[in-house]
């Protein structure tokens, strides 16, 4: 059969004999390799990581990717056959093997060297996709190919023989393992349980239990797990039961993964009636989404979709509002070809149980998406049927698949559909996706006739016009034009196609007449300001829209079109023609600017305004000194120098007795280093003395920081606090410099009295210190806990950790905390400090604190407990700092466990962490442990790292052990070559973090060309100028990274700064093309990105750009935090700055009534477009838009619009104008939730207290008093009006308004800033505390 074939060619490859190959020396290709090899293992293990999946199509596109290099690397196939298995869900077994069998044979006859690992990841998919193969004869061709089998392959192949319950194959192999001396593991037992059972000696498999505990191994969840598989096999519920009590009763819980494991083999042995005793069992919380997605997605890939859907609704409590659950079904419905009427039942249980808000939209998207044509269009006209929108758009990808294959058919046949389902055949549908199939637009308009799809519209006239322009058919376009057929159409919509038209064509005489056309016919001028407008505004971009090369070849015929145009009475305004003269003037044709102003209406226009220290011998000195004295010579510069070689000597006896000796000749110098002499020995009295005598705290001399310093430390140790305390504010008073190193030796003085237990000592010096502002680091607050741990007080000790975290928001010394308490046994503080984390920082971190806690004091039992706590993701940062804690302290059996009991845990980088354990077995010279760590790599199923493989073959080769694999080719000898651009890179990400892009940029520059950098570094300099609008250097890096970077691609983070950027450069058309990029790439804009692009299209009246930006954003508005109201109100402004108020409000007042109508058509507000149009002084505008809002209230009772009008009235300060207006429509004031967010906003920066006090005039007896006061008096804190403040908080006493806590603690906080007396008692807790009190307040409120 044929997969005997392939089992035969995959197991005859030997690996290329040691030392046949020469080493190559380190090459653009390998290090391009390198570089592939870990963006496709980042790729892979981020969505394993993730979701626990891997999608098939990135799988083959990495495939894909790789086979271009022609030279796959080792750890590059092991990468691919690893994803082969479970890790497919959405992909049939049968089929994910012979996707392995695939890259198999491609990968060899690419050059790849197979090893052990490979053919353990082949038997591992085997395994996980149930394939049938020989055992034996797997072995047997290993060998032959000189893989060496190891325990890991001899215990996939006992699990090979227990699937098929060949008990006698497995012990045959068990065997060949004990006389290696290779230890039996959970998962040998594991296999054996499946073995026993499926050969039907049940008895035999549950016995393995108690062998496995008299072999020293305890059952873990493998074991049970494959128990509870057989027992499903069988369909024996009261086995499953009697097994999950037993266990809750040892373990005290089982995984809800395994419990998901457990309901797909009943399912697929066909008990589905004992599925939901399983289900009840299992917590269906948040944390469990990833594993209960990818138990659905299999069970629809097993044709076990009613199932599926049942778990899936299980999280029907989890929703929440603007996030659609079961899109991964519903789309993986799609793939697998499920019936109409099927989806239909689900995306209307999913609908009833709002858990999705567009299920049919989405399986539309999803059957286009699919290239399912016919599913498509059953699924639109079910969506007519249910009066949901259908837009033009939609049909484009079937347009666009029947293009590709030049099926005209096809194409006819959507025409006729969407006609049918009363969906508009607009211009893009035509021009882009219709016309593109036919030679000219005439031949198109005799096709669709013929094939009875020509639907006569203003769409299709102006697809017609715009197709023969942009094809150059100028004389098409002209009888166009000119005929009475043709129905009005704007110039706007057909301005661009006709530019490249004139472009491409030499006919003046053709661009004379249509230009006459387009100026007389007033069909192609229907907005004001009219034809002299249209035409200047069409001449400009024409000239705009040209090279200065073509400018200058066609010189001559815009002089003749020029004339041509003067002859037929075609003037512009006076605005374009300068705009017109400065393009001419750039494009160095300065001859050409007098034919352009004959089309000037000021004929008199000038062309002026058209752009353009050693140690000193002592007995020498003393000499010397004594010398100068007999001859009555100065002896200052002498003696300064005996004192400083005597302090350099420690001799401090001798240099108090020179002091003594010839104090009046001594200076402040050598009084200073006397001081610092006498603190290092100890001599406080001495040392203090000298201070007092020379250094008086009212002298304006000071010493210098390490002197004060070494004078703090001396106190502090001899018990002299309060003059220690004088130190320290002498040293704030004379404004001595703090340095780091003054921090350090803070930090130092304080810890030391700590070690010493001195509470109150630490205590004082460290408020003093803290108070005085002499230093503000999280480092100096941990003597006051460690303080209490050296006196073994735990009760004191946790009460400093929660005041440090009060005072100063730093959680310090936790995790010796913990451990104390878990060594003494005290649960009861144990769980106090494990609520206050839970409660400041969330369950997760304060489990991991347990976690970590419970390693280091060796109770491995209770850590295991904790890190299987369901829902606990993989928290990379907190993971790596106590492996790195273990590598320095040396800890390989407390690291070892870490490793180990993270195996499950969701998210883990495990290749990180097994590369923690290695750095440990490298420090340790242990070649042993880290043979050992490479099997348990192979068993867990890891594709190791390139920097992972060369740590480990390093130290196998250094104790002189044989390499099991291939080595990479880049070893430290190429890594220190590379260490230079590695230290430019870390200097270019510091640099990017302190917001120092421009030195970034040019540490950048000067690397170019030198060494590549990786993906992230170009990344975040990209970021980093972006944010600092420094747009054409980040286009620069962007462009490099491209050129070294194969498929480089900006995160959306940096794409969306990428589009501010451009947007602040006026590069709209740019802008645009980046978001449609994003889109397409799956990536979502961010909202402020989304918003500047909107906001600067509409200001400009950019209708057509609105429209697409539009179209492009229909469906994930929710997903970005967009209003719908946003699009709304730019198109309505940019009608308004177009002149056409009539059509702002054709378009706008449909909207808001169907808004106020249906809620999944949120366009309510109308409040920035009243902004723009009241700030820009646009009266008429704000008038009618205003009359609109009234008639809105007054008619069908809509009155967010009319309280809008009224906000905005309030934020000019047209008080009377709302005054009336309030008096008009009084009802506007029950729009509650709007009144509070005007208030909000306007209390989140200074000057907006006078909006405000306005509300408060106008309707006090509507507002929330408290609330409102809460914001007024914040308004006048960000605006440091300290006598404002203090005058509304008397103002709320006299009102007898009760303020929440959360505004007491800021006016608190406010009052003592500005030295001001707090009149009542502060609120205790943190402002984090009263922030989240105030927000669920805001929330039952709404």
């Amino acid at each position: 059969s044929r997969n005997i074939m392939y089992q035969i060619r995959f197991l005859t490859v030997a690996p290329q004999q040691e030392g046949s190959v020469k080493e190559e020396p380190i090459s653009e290709i390998q290090t391009r390799r390198m570089w592939q090899f870990d963006w496709a293992l980042n790729k892979l293990d981020n969505s394993v990581r993730k979701t626990g999946r891997i999608p098939k199509a990135l799988l083959l596109k990495i495939f894909h990717e790789i086979c271009k290099t022609g030279c796959p690397g080792s750890n590059q196939t092991l990468l691919l056959l690893r994803s082969c298995g479970a890790l497919l869900p959405e992909v049939l077994s049968p089929e994910r093997t012979e996707l392995a069998h695939m890259i198999w044979d491609k990968m060899k006859e690419l050059g790849a060297v197979y090893d052990t690992s490979h053919y353990n990841a082949l038997l591992k998919v085997y395994l996980q996709n149930e394939h049938k193969f020989s055992p034996t004869e797997f072995l047997a061709r290993m060998e032959e190919a000189n893989a060496q089998p190891n325990r890991v392959t001899y215990q996939r192949l006992i699990a090979a023989y227990c699937n098929e319950g060949d008990i006698e194959g497995a012990s045959k192999i068990l065997g060949f393992m004990k006389n290696k001396d290779l230890p039996i593991t959970e998962a040998v037992f594991s296999s054996l349980v499946k073995g026993h059972a499926r050969s039907g000696d049940m008895k035999s498999a549950e016995n393995i239990l108690s062998v496995m505990r008299m072999a020293g191994v305890e059952p873990g969840p493998d074991t049970y797990l494959s128990l509870l598989n057989v027992y499903a096999e069988k369909g024996d519920a009261d086995s499953i039961k009697k097994t999950l009590e037993e266990v809750e009763k040892t373990e005290g819980y089982l995984m809800d993964r395994i419990l998901m494991q457990v309901i797909f083999s009943l399912a697929k042995a066909g008990y589905p009636q004992y599925i939901e005793d399983i289900k009840e069992r299992i917590r269906f919380e948040r944390e469990l989404i990833p594993d209960a997605m990818n138990l659905c997605l299999t069970l629809v890939t097993h044709g076990f979709e009613d199932i599926s859907f049942h778990i899936l609704k299980s999280f029907n409590h989890l929703s929440r509002d603007n996030t659609d659950q079961g899109s991964f079904f519903l789309q993986h419905c799609v793939n697998r070809d499920m019936p109409m009427n099927k989806l239909k039942q689900f995306c209307s249980e999913l609908k009833e149980a709002k858990m999705h808000s567009a299920p049919l939209p989405f399986i539309l998207r999803c059957a286009l998406e699919a290239n399912k044509s016919a599913l498509a269009i059953d699924v639109m006209k079910m969506m007519k049927e249910e009066g949901l929108p259908l837009r033009p758009h939609y049909f484009w990808p079937l347009l666009v698949g029947f293009q590709k294959e030049k099926n005209l058919k096809g194409i006819f046949e959507v025409l006729k559909v969407m006609h049918e389902l009363g969906v508009e055949l607009d211009t893009e549908t035509y021009t882009d996706y219709v016309f593109k199939n036919f030679a000219t637009s005439e031949t198109a308009r005799t096709q669709l006739k013929k094939n009875d799809c020509l639907f006569e519209s203003v769409g299709l006239s102006v697809a017609e016009i715009r197709y023969e322009a942009a094809n150059g058919r100028l004389n098409n376009v002209l009888s166009l034009l000119s005929s009475a057929s043709t129905p009005p159409i704007d110039i706007r919509q057909f301005r661009n196609s006709l530019i490249l038209g004139f472009k491409s064509s030499n006919d003046v005489h053709l661009w004379s007449k249509i230009t006459e056309l387009l100026y007389k016919d007033e069909r192609y001028c229907l907005t004001p300001p009219g034809p002299t407008e249209a035409v200047g505004y069409f001449l400009y971009h024409l000239i705009d829209s040209m090279r200065d090369s073509e400018v200058q070849a066609k010189e001559e015929r815009l002089r003749q079109y020029f004339h041509q145009l003067k002859k037929m009475n075609i003037v512009i305004p006076t605005t374009h023609y300068s705009g017109i003269c400065r393009l001419l003037d750039s494009s160095q044709v300065p001859e050409l600017i007098k034919d352009a102003r004959l089309l000037s209406l000021k004929k008199s226009l000038s062309t002026d305004n058209i752009p353009e220290s050693a140690k000193s011998d002592v007995s020498a000195l003393e000499k010397k000194l004594e010398k100068r004295k007999a001859e009555n010579q100065p002896i200052t510069d002498v003696l300064k120098q005996l004192i400083h070689a005597l302090c350099e000597e420690e001799n401090m006896q001798k240099a108090l007795e020179v002091k003594a000796k010839y104090e009046p000749d001594m200076v402040v110098g050598g009084y200073a280093a006397l001081i610092n002499l006498c603190c290092r020995h100890d001599n406080v009295e001495e040392a203090m003395n000298l201070k007092e005598k020379v250094f008086p705290k009212n002298s304006p001399v000071a010493l210098d920081t390490g002197k004060y310093v070494a004078l703090v430390e001396v106190l502090g140790k001899h018990g002299r606090v309060e003059d220690a305390i004088n130190i320290l504010t002498e040293m704030r008073e004379k404004d001595v410099p703090i340095s780091g190193k003054t921090v350090a030796s803070f930090f130092r003085i304080l810890n030391a009295a700590a070690m010493r237990g001195e509470v109150e000592t630490v205590n004082r010096l460290h408020e003093t210190i803290v108070n005085l502002g002499l230093a503000e680091t999280a480092v100096l607050h941990s003597p006051l806990i460690t303080v209490h741990l050296e006196k073994d007080d735990m009760p004191a000790a946790l009460e400093a950790l929660v005041n440090c975290y009060k005072k100063y928001g730093k959680i310090l010394q936790l995790h010796n905390i913990y451990c104390r308490l878990i060594e003494k046994g005290d649960t009861d503080l144990l769980q106090k400090v494990s609520d206050f984390i839970s409660r400041e920082y969330g369950d997760m971190m304060a489990l991991y604190d347990l976690f970590f806690a419970f390693l280091q004091t060796g109770k491995y039992r209770e850590a295991r407990k904790v890190i299987e706590t369901p829902g606990l993701r993989a928290h990379s940062g907190r993971l790596q700092w106590f492996a790195k804690r273990c590598l320095s302290n040396n800890q390989m059996e407390t690291l070892e466990h870490l490793v180990e009991l993270t195996q499950n845990l969701f998210e883990c980088d495990r290749d990180e962490m097994y590369y923690c354990l290695l750095q440990l077995c490298e420090k340790n010279g242990d070649w042993g442990k880290a043979e050992a760590v490479w099997t348990k790599i192979q068993e867990e199923n890891v594709v190791p790292r390139e920097k992972t493989l060369t740590l480990l073959a390093d130290i196998l080769e250094k104790n002189g052990q044989v390499v099991p694999f291939e080595v990479p080719k880049v070893r430290h000898e190429d890594t220190r070559s590379l260490s230079a651009s590695n230290v430019e890179e870390r200097k270019i990400r510091l640099l990017c973090k302190k917001n120092n892009a421009k030195e970034a940029y040019n540490i950048f520059l000067k690397m170019q060309g030198k060494n590549e950098f990786h993906y992230r570094s170009y990344g975040t300099l990209i970021k980093a100028l972006l944010t600092q609008n420094c747009l054409e250097e980040a286009m620069e890096v962007k462009h490099a990274a491209e050129t070294h970077i194969k498929g480089f691609t900006l995160n959306s983070a940096a794409s969306s700064l990428l589009i501010i950027s451009q947007v602040r450069r006026d590069y709209l058309k740019d802008a645009m093309a980046v978001l449609k990029g994003m889109l397409d790439s799956g990536l979502l804009p961010t909202r402020p990105a989304v918003i500047a692009l909107t906001q600067t299209l509409a200001e400009k009246g950019d209708l057509k750009n609105l429209q697409a930006l539009k179209n492009m954003l229909e469906d994930i508005t929710k997903s970005i935090g967009v209003s719908a109201s946003l699009i709304a109100n730019a198109i309505a402004l940019a009608h308004t700055k177009n002149n056409d108020l009539d059509a702002a409000m054709e378009y706008l007042e449909p909207l808001l009534i169907s808004g106020a109508q249906n809620p999944d058509q949120a366009v309510r507000n109308i409040s920035y477009l009243l902004r723009k149009v009241s700030e820009e002084g646009l009266e008429p505008a704000l008038e009618k838009f205003g009359v609109m809002a009234e008639r809105l209230a007054s008619q069908f009772g809509i009155y967010r619009p009319v309280t809008d009008l009224f906000l905005q009235y309030v934020s000019a300060d047209r008080v009377d104008d709302a005054r009336s207006l309030i008096q008009r429509c009084g009802a506007l004031v029950e729009e509650k939730n709007t009144l509070v967010s005007f208030m909000a906003r306007s209390a989140s920066r200074p000057g907006q207290a006078k909006k405000i006090e306005t509300l408060l005039e106008l309707i006090p007896e509507h507002l929330d008093m408290e609330i409102a006061y809460c914001y007024l008096m914040r308004c006048y804190e960000l605006d440091g009006d300290v006598a404002s403040v203090k005058a509304v908080y008397e103002k709320t006493k006299a009102k007898n308004i009760q303020l929440h806590e959360l505004s007491l603690k800021s006016l608190a906080a406010f009052l003592k800033k500005v030295g001001e007396p707090v009149p009542f008692t502060e609120p205790p807790e943190t402002f984090k505390f009263y922030v989240e009190k105030w927000r669920k307040r805001r929330l039952e409120a709404s």
